[in-house]
């Protein structure tokens, strides 16, 4: 189910974005990522609770103590309400100032619809906040297939009820609206299965003050990289807002949102070691065996992300051109610096399992919130010399010194990985791609790809001719068993 969501949602965005681009127009587009990225600063004030609940429950559960989980709830709920009043008040600190954030490159009508979509998403969030616990219970009680399949469902219909609504006229306000709509429906509907299926109650009575304390702690560290991420991805269309304009935001936006698909594939493939890591981990696996499977891990996951990436390098600038529009040139190069810069991070993503499992996250965290401070600076000075591009090459320059240079350094000399060896087998299995890369890149640069017909023969026979080099050059023989085994399944091969 969750491989379906990601595929969904990626189909969604790839076809969907063109219409709404073209339906909503340059202008209300990066209004409505505006205002929807400033309200997403909002969501930090989960201080990683979410992901504590989920913890304790199963904690509980495992040791047959049902009234603690009860109590938990209860405590849970009480916060959760205090930090929805919390973000609606500074909510409508940020609606009552929307004139002074961003007077300067808005008009009235802008400035209007702004602030009548923060108000909507203000009630939107606060609403969320002590709701939020429900979704967190499910996880918890490992009833995972549900939440999918309404997760699927809400895609679905907001995908149909929003292109509905652009082809009558309706533009960024009447989106929000059908957004948060469909935000409290799937809210409501997580409350009443939690209630009916799983018997849930909340319990209220006395504060439990040391263990609010002991969640706290485990909960800062989750904290921190929610900070890092929201400063990494949101704060460039917030500047962009006030140094630039919402047609820079616009093609920004674009490159966010195909960033966010490309950094999809790399959790999925990620998500399948999870389980095995952390039993080595438990199990105080020497170093040698830990630094063999995330190099084998790596390799695994190069696969796939080298793929996107070079692919992406070759035949991104005629698909976005065709995808977003013959305006959103720039948008091709911000999507490019966000996917060279998370390429490194991503094909080790298995070195953030292997800190979660040891306990051992402070360092990232703390790197991670110095890197996006000093990233913010950079975007702030870059967008006003070179507009979205500027800001783009300060995000992507944050993620090569803090999650390229950095964290290899820290994981070779504090976490004993072979990041050597790593790199040395990446580089070997990348030489065939490049090569690959290299030839199309010259001759794709000789015609001109116009249309998605052209487009789609040119990628096929890209990835035909790369996969089979890779294949017998790049892989070693247990990557092609692994590449090999669902195909034989598929087609029963004995």
């Amino acid at each position: 189910m969750n491989y379906v969501l990601i595929i969904l949602n990626a189909v969604v965005a790839l076809v969907y974005t063109p219409y709404m681009l073209r339906m909503m127009g340059k202008s209300e587009f990066g209004l409505y990522s505006l205002v929807s990225s400033v309200i997403g600063y909002l969501t930090i004030l989960d201080l990683g609770f979410g992901n504590a609940i989920v913890r304790y429950t199963a904690k509980f559960r495992a040791e047959g103590k049902q009234k603690e989980q009860y109590k938990i709830f209860g405590m849970f709920f009480v916060l959760y309400f205090i930090i929805g009043a919390i973000a609606f008040a500074a909510g409508l600190g940020l609606y009552f100032n929307v004139d002074r954030m961003f007077g300067n490159t808005m008009t009235a009508i802008e400035l209007a619809h702004a602030q009548i979509m923060m108000l909507i998403l203000t009630l939107n969030i606060a609403f969320t906040f002590p709701m939020s616990i429900f979704g967190s219970i499910m996880s918890a009680y490992e009833r995972f297939v549900f939440p999918k399949v309404i997760n699927i469902c809400r895609v679905v219909l907001n995908t149909v009820i929003m292109v509905a609504l652009l082809t009558i006229g309706y533009k960024a306000i009447a989106m929000v609206i059908a957004q948060t709509a469909f935000n409290v429906i799937t809210l409501i509907i997580n409350y009443i299965y939690c209630k009916r299926n799983l018997q849930i109650e909340l319990h209220y009575g006395k504060f439990q003050w040391s263990f609010l304390k002991e969640v706290s702690i485990y909960s800062l560290w989750i904290f921190l990289n929610a900070i890092m991420d929201r400063i990494y991805w949101s704060t460039g269309q917030f500047i962009l807002g006030a140094v630039a304009g919402t047609i820079a935001i616009a093609h920004f936006a674009v490159g966010i949102q195909l960033q966010s698909m490309y950094l999809q594939f790399s959790t999925a493939i990620s998500g399948v070691f999870l389980p095995k890591v952390t039993g080595m981990v438990a199990k105080q696996s020497d170093n040698k065996e830990i630094s063999d499977l995330f190099i084998r891990t790596g390799r695994i996951q190069n696969i796939v992300m080298a793929l996107i990436l070079f692919g992406f390098l070759t035949f991104g600038k005629p698909f976005v051109l065709l995808w977003a529009g013959p305006d959103y040139g720039s948008s091709y190069l911000i999507a490019l610096l966000f996917f060279a810069s998370l390429y490194v991070p991503l094909i080790q993503n298995l070195g953030i399992t292997i800190l979660q499992a040891r306990n051992q996250m402070a360092f990232r965290s703390v790197l991670y919130i110095i890197i996006a401070v000093f990233s913010l600076g950079l975007q702030y000075l870059f967008a006003k010399w070179w507009g979205e591009i500027g800001c783009a090459i300060a995000v992507a320059g944050a993620l090569v010194v803090g999650q390229g240079i950095i964290m290899n350094i820290y994981y070779t000399r504090k976490q004993d990985i072979a990041i050597k060896k790593f790199w040395g087998e990446i580089m070997r299995m990348n030489i065939t791609p490049i090569i690959v890369t290299a030839v199309f890149v010259f001759v794709t640069r000789q015609v001109q790809i116009t249309s998605w017909i052209a487009l789609a023969l040119w990628v096929v026979g890209y990835v035909l001719v790369y996969v089979a080099l890779l294949y017998k050059f790049g892989l070693n023989q247990s990557e092609r068993d692994l590449l090999m085994a669902p195909l034989k399944k598929l087609l029963r091969i004995r």
